[in-house]
């Protein structure tokens, strides 16, 4: 499974600027999407630059959206994403679950302790 997205910047040449879970930062280009049926309301700039993250993708107000799969795979990688920023946001996740795990694990035996 590729990384979700969790954070976005529309751009005014209609790009996205994306940052994924594992930290990288990319850029996918939207303009071939544009004269495309749901995607045709986007080349209004000021309806593109309306783009949120929604459930680790992106997503416009009339629920258009594009598959995270796609957004990373198309894209490219930035030139502002650096190793250590995928290796803070690596580390931070892998805390999470661990942190998940052991919660798990605790209530697993007071549960059975009753």
């Amino acid at each position: 499974m590729n990384p979700r997205v969790i954070n976005l910047k529309a751009n005014n040449d209609f790009t996205l600027t994306i940052t994924f879970t594992n930290g990288e930062i990319r850029v996918f280009d939207m303009k071939p999407y544009l004269d495309h049926g749901i995607f045709a309301e986007m080349k209004e700039l000021s309806y593109f630059k309306k783009a949120r993250v929604a459930l680790g993708t992106v997503q416009w107000p009339h629920d258009q959206d594009v598959c995270p799969d796609t957004l990373y795979e198309e894209s490219l990688p930035c030139k502002k994403s650096s190793p250590t920023k995928r290796l803070l946001a690596i580390e931070r996740r892998q805390a999470i679950n661990h942190n998940a795990k052991k919660s798990l694990t605790r209530h697993s035996f007071s549960d059975g302790a009753k």
